[in-house]
């Protein structure tokens, strides 16, 4: 009986997704359909690539609350670019170009900022992540004045709306950032290194990891997955609101995160667990919505599922 709560934290993810996947298919009317299955892959792809990056920064002990910020800076940054507000361009992919690279990158750098607020003045990460957690959106309000972006750029909302062999272009991004996260995580020094930093601190510098390194460089990693979500977020939506970009995405990483298997104190990871655990709330909440249950109660299943997640893992580390 001992080995039960170690098999349901190894494998329970996986388990509860091709359960949850049965019942809609026994009782959810047309969920066996491509466009059922490209609706909940559509909803997914942000919260998973937000996900891998919280992925990192939790494995390293921390935590990142300003996520849904950092979307919120990125997107509202990226129209003010591609549409020539700030700079003139002659040629609109240039525009584009710029347009995607610059606010990731500005992202980035925020998300930087965030790993050197903890490694150099030793703050709690919950605190220093919370600074642009408040100031962040409100950067993005005053950078639009508070006001609606619409657009219609179809060559920028292709990265969202474009499809290639029947996916949306959002998919494949996901699906790289996942395989990449993946392989370095588990293949790589770095990878390593993160859980290392997790695990022990304190063993990982006596052993002669640069742990206030590794830290700044999960934190920008985690910056500039929250902007290229934020990027999505917008060329799905054919606008940019820095009051709604983002919102509550940050709650959403850390739900998948801690449900996908990851160990919430550090020095264990898994990003396909994210992905996993990211597709099972997306699939309670449309599971419960489809059958007619209020968008509510999808809070609370989500609420519920991480508790168990975080049993499981008390069960596992006991």
């Amino acid at each position: 009986m001992r080995d039960v709560p170690a098999f349901l934290q190894r494998y329970g993810v996986f388990i509860a997704l091709l359960l949850l996947i049965g019942f809609n298919f026994a009782v959810t009317p047309n969920f066996a359909t491509t466009q059922t299955l490209l609706l909940n892959l559509t909803q997914v792809c942000t919260i998973v690539i937000v996900g891998i990056g919280m992925t990192l920064v939790i494995a390293t002990g921390g935590i990142d609350l300003s996520v849904g910020s950092l979307m919120a800076i990125a997107g509202a940054l990226s129209p003010m670019i591609f549409t020539g507000k700030l700079v003139d361009f002659p040629n609109l992919y240039v525009a584009i170009a710029f347009g995607i690279v610059i606010p990731v990158l500005v992202a980035g750098l925020f998300g930087l900022f965030n790993g050197w607020l903890i490694t150099r003045y030793n703050i709690q990460p919950i605190i220093a992540t919370l600074i642009l957690f408040i100031a962040g959106r409100g950067l993005a309000q005053v950078s639009t004045n508070g006001d609606l972006q619409v657009f219609k750029v179809p060559e920028f909302q292709a990265i969202a709306l474009g499809k290639v062999l029947g996916l949306p272009f959002q998919v494949w991004i996901m699906a790289v950032l996942v395989i990449a996260a993946a392989y370095v995580l588990k293949g790589t020094v770095f990878g390593r290194q993160v859980l290392a930093v997790g695990g022990n601190e304190s063993a990982a510098r006596l052993a002669g990891v640069p742990a206030a390194r590794v830290k700044v460089l999960v934190y920008f990693i985690c910056g500039l997955c929250a902007g290229i979500a934020g990027l999505i977020e917008i060329a799905m939506n054919s606008a940019a609101d820095a009051n709604l970009i983002g919102m509550g995405k940050e709650l959403d990483a850390i739900a998948a995160v801690a449900v996908g298997g990851t160990l919430l104190s550090g020095g264990r990871a898994t990003i396909v667990g994210t992905l996993f655990g990211a597709l099972i709330i997306q699939l309670v909440r449309y599971t419960l919505l489809a059958n007619g249950v209020p968008d509510a109660a999808a809070l609370i299943a989500k609420a519920v599922l991480i508790v168990l997640a975080v049993w499981l893992q008390r069960q596992g580390t006991a």
